[in-house]
């Protein structure tokens, strides 16, 4: 029987990396890409995206508490990391992965995650719509990172309007526009701190 079996997944945690050194990177610092393994949060929330040859941002997600992200998980030549807040961070060679099924285990459940959000921000590319894919966009944000408020799900990191138009393949004037006709609309609000209180 392995360690993690019926196990939550914050205990199973504690028991695998226990000792295991933390890095930390303040907000707004990319993250060294390695090749030979993977990096996984262990607070904090990092922003992962490409680049196009145009020199255009592509979104690819967001890691938060015990998610992957690395070299070790992607075939395209650029992959950035970007630490939205202050970050955490675990660090695991491939053949630490390889050589532990208890660890291996409570990895796949974050990938399959990784794999959902994916494939989340694939259908929201394929919307006609730009308002419906900047919808779609802020309810996957509120579904992955919403905090609950008083007034609704705030979204408690600052996304810029361009990195929101660059996952939605807009532009920034759009998507500002959008935003301010949603705010109309009362389907969200503004704290004082600039974040998304997504309504409900």
């Amino acid at each position: 029987m392995l360690l993690t079996q019926n196990l939550p997944l914050d205990l199973v945690a504690d028991e695998l990396y226990t000792g295991k050194r933390l890095y930390f990177y303040d907000k707004g610092e990319d993250i060294p890409i390695r090749e030979a393994g993977i990096w996984q949060v262990y607070r904090g929330v990092v922003l992962l995206s490409t680049f196009q040859a145009s020199g255009e941002e592509v979104l690819l997600g967001w890691a938060t508490s015990l998610t992957l992200f690395g070299g070790g998980l992607t075939n395209l030549p650029v992959y950035e990391a970007k630490a939205l807040t202050e970050v955490y961070l675990r660090w695991f060679s491939r053949q630490e992965i390889e050589t532990s099924p208890a660890l291996t285990q409570a990895m796949w459940t974050q990938l399959s995650h990784r794999l959902q959000q994916t494939e989340s921000l694939l259908a929201i590319a394929g919307v006609r719509r730009v308002e419906d894919r900047l919808r779609q966009l802020l309810d996957l944000l509120k579904q992955e990172l919403g905090e609950p408020v008083a007034n609704g799900i705030k979204i408690p990191i600052r996304l810029t309007h361009q990195t929101l138009a660059n996952a939605i393949g807009s532009t920034r004037v759009t998507v500002t526009r959008l935003l301010g006709e949603l705010q109309r609309q009362e389907y969200l609000a503004l704290d004082r701190d600039r974040h998304i209180i997504l309504k409900e």
